[in-house]
């Protein structure tokens, strides 16, 4: 059963969104809307997931804490400190590291005068590296919100923070 002060971090709004999404599911099989309830709990807490956040949804779906924690350490759609309101992924795996990721990373990094997993004091970006974005043809390559930047290059990262 929910505590009233568990409760009271999801509101019934997401509360019904979870309920109606995990509609989706067998009723003995709710649990499978984890991914879905911290994404929209952690859009509804300006960006990141709190462990009382976690604990919430855990007594919510009737799963073990452990078992959010483990979701939502494991996948990089969820964070745990706060982030900036662009988030910078950029891939750093062999095929972007071949192709200039080291460079625009640098460049990211200094541009921004933050380091990686760090937020510009302004709260407007936060620099992440990744392990794949898929698009490996047109390397290097970082995300921002859903849209995808390539072929990056100094000036082609300029434009891009210029734009936001």
């Amino acid at each position: 059963m929910m505590t009233e002060k568990k409760a009271s971090l999801l509101s019934p709004a997401i509360c019904e969104h979870i309920d109606r999404w995990i509609l989706r599911y067998p009723p003995e099989q709710k649990q499978s809307g984890v991914f879905e309830a911290l994404r929209v709990v952690q859009d509804a807490h300006q960006g990141s997931l709190t462990v009382e956040l976690m604990d919430a949804v855990a007594d919510y779906l009737g799963m073990p804490n452990i078992a959010v924690y483990e979701v939502a350490t494991f996948y990089s759609l969820y964070f745990l400190q706060p982030v900036g309101k662009h988030i910078i992924n950029l891939c750093t795996n062999l095929p972007c590291r071949l192709r200039g990721s080291e460079a625009a990373l640098e460049h990211f990094k200094q541009r921004l005068g933050i380091d990686v997993n760090e937020t510009t004091p302004d709260g407007q970006f936060t620099l992440k590296e990744v392990e794949c974005l898929g698009a490996c043809i047109s390397a290097p390559v970082c995300q921002m919100g859903k849209k995808y930047y390539d072929n990056l290059t100094p000036e082609k990262i300029d434009e891009v923070l210029n734009g936001k």
